[in-house]
């Protein structure tokens, strides 16, 4: 602070005047303001007169004992006053009132002024954005927005961010242009800043703000701002939409997509070879077959030289089965069935007989009936399944394979009569009883009749279909000692591989027998010559002789 003196010549007086040093003060527009006189330490009894002056008039006047005198002046008369401590109150201060007031106070031996400057401010209302636009595309200077703030004092600054980095005037990718206008009644002022930005593909999604900044408030964000940004196609992209693996028949949904934005309303797609343009980018091939296999490509309408492709195989399996429906073969009788598959890849091929897996179907050399069923073929590949099937009959005339008699409860007998044929055969007993018989099986059945002879009988069993007939008998006695016998010579092919081993332990016992009995000969020979005398030795040996030869030959004779 500082002082300084102005003196006022007259022809009767000297009048000095001593200005002490100027104070600042600041005030928010609109406020009311208290302005001290010489910081409010004046004493009202040292004091005859105080008037409040800015440069160009008087404000008011208060002199002692007396109210104060307000002047006309039309920008204070209704807003001001002043307080005992000779303060000056000033309301709804706007910028007019931004200027130097002048206390100045008359005491009894001196007169002072004590000089105030009051700075006004007005903080900055929120950015509004205006011009702005949808869309920038790459390359293309494009004026994006214009961000504006207004009555603000002094003047708001205004700075544009992208991704919260500031952005700063480059003159060629960016173009920051910014205005301050001053208002000549209210002197407020009003920046306005506007964006042109040269955006890039990277530029998606990115996030535009404007920043009002005022030295009297925080920084103001503008809502973030989103653009399209439009780029020309570079590379376009096909797709088969549809899940495969494709089989004939199917639908194949083609997709054509480009990276350009906005994206082709409009692609062309060669089919086989056929260029189709469609106002979309799908294209579905309807009902395809294996001749649709191929390559398949889409591109732009007006650059064919941006172009995809994507291969497409449609699957087929062709299975013919050299037998079908039903098959009549005779016992013994050979077949071969053959499989002929075409298919686009490698197919795997399985067989049942009814529910039972097969390892493979063979040829069949000789047809028995445990070949006759149901055959099923499956041939798999990539998601495809055919499945064949034929049923083999064989057929003969029935064979009476074994008839045999089992003991049954108190004296009734059980004739078992075991036949082989197919059509499965039926039985007739020559006598009557309680039949029964078993599952048909492997073209065998077994019928059996329970039956309480009387006396001895011959029963015969005769098994027939249409292919003929055969027929056995077997006798049957009252006696519980009875047992199994076949009267039928062909009852010996049943046990013609059992013979060989009976043969073999007959003779074996045989051999056995013979050499015990050898054995023990030579023992008594030996144990009895130490014991007898010579004579007797000798007449006892060709006794004995005889005796073992005697008990051999008959040993031989059993």
């Amino acid at each position: 602070m500082f002082s300084q003196t102005h003196c006022i010549y007259s022809d009767c007086f000297l009048l000095c005047i001593l200005v002490i040093g100027l104070e600042t003060l600041t005030s928010k527009y609109g406020d009311t303001i208290e302005i001290p006189c010489n910081k409010g330490q004046l004493k009202e009894t040292d004091v005859t007169l105080v008037k409040w002056k800015y440069e160009g008039g008087n404000i008011l006047v208060k002199q002692l004992d007396q109210n104060a005198t307000i002047s006309p002046d039309v920008n204070y008369k209704n807003r001001v006053s002043i307080k005992k401590d000779f303060s000056l109150v000033i309301t709804q201060v706007t910028m007019t009132d931004q200027r130097t007031f002048t206390c100045m106070v008359v005491e009894k031996d001196d007169i002072l002024e004590y000089p105030v400057q009051v700075t006004i401010y007005k903080v900055p209302s929120q950015p509004q954005i205006t011009n702005l636009t949808t869309a920038m595309a790459v390359g293309k200077p494009t004026m994006l927005a214009q961000c504006r703030t207004e009555g603000a004092s002094p003047a708001a600054n205004i700075t544009w961010f992208k991704n919260k980095t500031p952005l700063m005037t480059d003159r060629a990718a960016i173009k920051i242009n910014t205005n301050v206008d001053v208002d000549k009644e209210t002197r407020l002022s009003t920046t306005t800043s506007t964006l042109e930005y040269t955006a890039v593909k990277e530029d998606i999604d990115a996030k535009f703000t404007c920043q009002v900044q005022h030295i009297q408030s925080a920084n103001m964000d503008s809502s973030p701002l989103v653009f399209t940004v439009n780029y020309p196609t570079e590379k376009v992209d096909l797709q088969v939409v549809s899940q495969g693996p494709f089989k004939e028949g199917d639908n194949v949904t083609l997709k054509c997509t480009a990276d350009g934005n906005p994206p082709p309303s409009s692609y062309s797609f060669y089919i086989n070879g056929e260029k189709k343009t469609v106002d979309s980018n799908i294209y579905t091939l309807t009902n395809v077959t294996r001749e649709n296999t191929g390559d398949y490509k889409c591109s732009l309408v007006d650059n064919e030289d941006i172009v995809a492709s994507v291969p497409i195989t449609v699957e087929y399996l062709d299975v013919v089965l050299s037998t079908t429906g039903k098959i009549v073969k005779k016992l013994g009788e050979s077949l071969e069935v053959t499989v002929d598959i075409k298919a686009s890849g490698a197919a795997q091929t399985s067989w049942k007989k009814g529910n039972a897996k097969l390892n493979s179907l063979s040829k069949f050399d000789k047809l028995t009936y445990s070949d006759s069923g149901m055959y099923e073929c499956v041939v798999s590949m990539a998601g495809l399944k055919k499945t064949r099937t034929f049923e083999l009959v064989v057929e003969g005339p029935p064979v009476i394979k074994n008839l045999i008699k089992e003991r049954g409860e108190g004296m009734a007998k059980v004739l078992k009569c075991v036949a082989e044929g197919s059509p499965k055969p039926t039985v007739q007993w020559s006598v009557n009883g309680t039949s029964a018989e078993s599952a048909y099986e492997h073209g065998k059945v077994t019928y059996s009749i329970t039956i309480v002879p009387n006396g001895n009988l011959t029963v015969s069993c005769t098994a027939s279909n249409v292919l003929g007939s055969d027929i056995k008998s077997i006798d049957v006695s009252a006696l519980v000692e009875d047992v199994t016998m076949d009267k039928q010579a062909d009852q010996k092919d049943e046990y013609s591989d059992q013979t060989p081993l009976a043969v073999g332990i007959v003779v074996g016992l045989m051999l056995a027998v013979v050499a015990i009995g050898l054995a023990y000969w030579l023992y008594m020979k030996k144990s009895r010559q130490g014991s007898w005398k010579t004579g007797e030795k000798e007449d006892g040996s060709v006794e004995e002789s005889k005796k073992l030869e005697e008990s051999q030959n008959q040993k031989a004779d059993v």
